[in-house]
């Protein structure tokens, strides 16, 4: 569709000659591009309306304005894109450095403003191929953006006016980068396994407890029962159930009770878990003055039964965890989806995650893992990303999907490992080339036997992400200026020749 876009943009330069022409132009290119982007976040976003299907007797009529107001909210800055590619645009290959430029710089800005959302970027549309996706380690998913744009624009050329010869660069040049991305993939990747962690042994549980019965109080023996059956259960006949397991790992909140306060559970825990065994389970905490505040946190429990270390979620989900001025909206009769009174609060900061046996671990809960840049901890980096999450909010739909990619970018981008324990899948086991060690499907319970990828040296992206993106952003909007110079150079010789 990229090239279509690009025909739609030179279509608003109708006001030229007129006096407004500037603004008539860029008022168009951002009506063109909301458009575009409200499009595509509605194809990619739809899936945001199962949650509101859980508790559809509370929630249901809210899902048509979510379903449209998020792509529509999410579309102004596809439009601010578009608008700032506008001003700049040419009629020559110069337009398509603009675009890249503008959507690259808005798409950066969605995923950082108003507590940022980079759902889906633009760049994942190269990420298609696990060789394709080992470019985020040079340039990250920023820097796949801006060359996606590139690439599938290119063929837009082929409509321009001039000779075939000048038609046809542009399009070869854009096959020729996906070539050499593809190629330079394979070439990054080993072709054997990535080597693991000596003596470690992970059990990752998936229960597959819809979430719809999930918090309801006669449930809570029956799913605390069934995490203890499948973290014992034998997964072959040369299995002994956990004995042999060193990190036992389940998903987001995954118990419906406070862990911490439930002496019973933890006793039953240690009954389970081997001595030199531990557990890392998602769990709500409360604390603050009197225990008033809910956490949404990572639990370490020993084999004894101690919960040793806690990380508090840090990124919460705006209207599924919290309500922007929570009071005052709670008083008119709004919850978030997760109806905990007074929402949750924010952990501190991220930190390293100390477990035995294992290098340090960076913690994400939920859709903490989507935001480049901001997934460990720069000061002390860990050894592998730790994803524990709940995607049955939204049903067998592409949003867990989607959510298991982009944990695969940053996999990429880090040159870390990634373990994700998802309550109704997809759980898997990611090396840091981004390829699936082992997972298990949506909506089936069970467990993942496996090791622990081992991490790669610092990718280049690591160290100068944000360098690398500007680079490229000053480099096409370079191009972009050349153009435009090059179409006023053009229109001042031909208004000699008329003269």
């Amino acid at each position: 569709t990229l090239p279509v876009l690009v025909w739609l943009l030179d279509g608003t330069g109708s006001g030229q000659g007129s006096r407004f022409a500037l603004a008539q132009s860029l008022a168009g290119a951002a009506a063109t591009g909301w458009v575009f982007g409200f499009g595509y976040f509605l194809a990619g976003l739809y899936w945001i309306g199962y949650a509101f299907l859980v508790e559809a007797d509370v929630f249901g009529w809210l899902l048509p304005f979510a379903v449209a107001l998020l792509p529509a909210g999410l579309a102004l800055f596809t439009a601010a894109g578009c608008a700032l590619a506008m001003a700049v645009w040419s009629s020559g290959p110069g337009r398509i450095f603009a675009l890249a430029s503008g959507l690259t710089l808005s798409e950066w800005l969605r995923g950082h403003l108003f507590t940022g959302f980079p759902w889906n970027p633009v760049g994942q549309g190269l990420a298609f191929i696990e060789p394709a996706m080992q470019g985020a380690a040079l340039v990250g998913v920023w820097g796949l953006t801006f060359l996606a744009v590139l690439i599938f624009c290119a063929p837009a050329l082929l409509a321009d006016d001039g000779g075939r010869a000048e038609r046809i660069l542009a399009p070869l040049a854009g096959l020729l980068a996906l070539a050499a991305l593809i190629g330079g993939g394979m070439w990054r990747m080993p072709p054997g396994p990535a080597e693991e962690i000596a003596h470690a042994r992970l059990r990752i549980v998936q229960p597959n407890i819809p979430q719809a019965l999930k918090w309801r109080s006669d449930n809570r023996s029956r799913i605390f029962a069934d995490y203890l059956q499948l973290s014992d259960a034998a997964t072959s006949p040369e299995t002994s159930g956990i004995a042999d397991v060193t990190h036992l790992i389940w998903p987001e909140s995954a118990l419906p009770f406070v862990l911490a306060e439930s002496g019973d559970a933890l006793a039953a825990i240690a009954a389970v878990l081997p001595d030199d065994t531990v557990l890392v389970t998602g769990a709500i905490r409360r604390g603050g003055p009197g225990g008033t505040q809910a956490f949404n946190s990572i639990h370490v429990v020993d084999g004894k039964g101690a919960i040793t270390a806690t990380y508090d979620k840090v990124h919460l989900v705006p209207f599924g965890e919290y309500l922007p001025f929570q009071h005052l909206l709670e008083r008119l009769g709004l919850q978030q989806l997760t109806q905990m009174q007074g929402g949750f609060e924010a952990g501190e900061r991220r930190e390293a995650l100390d477990l035995p046996g294992l290098p340090p671990a960076a913690p994400l809960i939920c859709y903490e893992i989507i935001f480049p840049d901001e997934v460990i901890d720069r000061d002390r980096r860990p050894g592998w990303m730790l994803n524990l999450t709940n995607d049955g909010w939204f049903g067998d739909s592409s949003g867990p999907r989607q959510h298991l990619h982009q944990a695969r970018l940053r996999a990429i981008e880090e040159g870390l490992p990634v373990v994700r324990a998802a309550n109704t899948g997809i759980s898997a086991v990611i090396d840091p080339y981004g390829r699936i060690v082992q997972s298990l499907p949506l909506n089936r319970a069970g467990v993942i036997d496996s090791g622990l990828p081992a991490a790669l040296p610092p990718t280049l992206y690591a160290r100068y992400g944000r360098a690398m993106v500007a680079a490229l952003l000053v480099f096409g909007f370079g191009a972009a200026f050349l153009g435009l110079a090059a179409d006023r150079r053009r229109g001042r010789a031909s208004l000699r020749r008329r003269r």
